[in-house]
C-alpha cells in the first residue's frame, strides 16, 4: 500500500490542486475515491472525471440534513432518528445515489457530541462494507451507470 498526501493549502487555488490531486490518483493506478471527512467541495470536472468510481459517507440520511452541523440540525429539529450514509459522489452537494445508510434512534438524552459518536460508530461500520460491494461490483462490471 502506498500513501500520498496532496495538500490543498500549497496550491494557489482549487484548479492546481485538483491537477495535481489528479495527477497523483493517475499515477498510482486509483480506481476508486473514497472520502472521508475531506471537508472540501471538488468541482463538477474533477467529480465527472471520477463519475460511479467516488464514494463519501455523510453524517445524516441523505437526502435528509445535507452540508454541515448535522447533528446539531437534527436535534434542533426535534427529529427522531438520525444516521449516516454512503453515497456516490455528484457535481451536487451530498445529493449523489445512495449506497448504504446506517439508522439510530435520537434519545432525550443526546447531545450533539453523543450523537456524532454513535453516528461514527456506524460510519465506521457500514463505510467498509460498502467500499467491498462497490469495488468488487467494479471490477466486475466497470463502474455503474448514474
Amino acid at each position: 500500500m502506498v500513501a500520498k498526501a496532496v495538500d490543498f493549502q500549497s496550491f494557489p487555488g482549487t484548479e492546481e490542486f485538483e491537477a495535481a490531486l489528479q495527477a497523483q490518483l493517475v499515477s498510482f493506478g486509483v480506481e476508486l475515491v473514497c472520502l472521508a471527512g475531506f471537508m472540501r467541495i471538488l468541482s463538477s470536472s474533477f467529480v465527472g472525471r471520477w463519475r460511479g468510481r467516488m464514494l463519501n459517507i455523510h453524517p445524516s440520511l441523505l437526502p435528509e440534513l445535507r452540508g454541515l452541523r448535522t447533528h446539531e440540525r437534527a436535534l434542533a429539529e426535534s427529529r427522531q432518528e438520525h444516521g449516516c450514509t454512503v453515497h456516490y459522489v455528484t457535481a451536487e452537494l451530498d445529493a449523489g445515489p445512495i449506497v448504504t445508510q446506517a439508522r439510530i434512534p435520537i434519545f432525550p438524552r443526546d447531545d450533539a457530541e453523543a450523537l456524532a459518536k454513535r453516528v461514527l460508530f456506524e460510519e465506521h461500520r457500514i463505510y467498509p462494507q460498502a467500499l467491498d460491494v462497490v469495488a468488487r461490483a467494479l471490477r466486475a462490471h466497470g463502474a455503474p451507470g448514474m
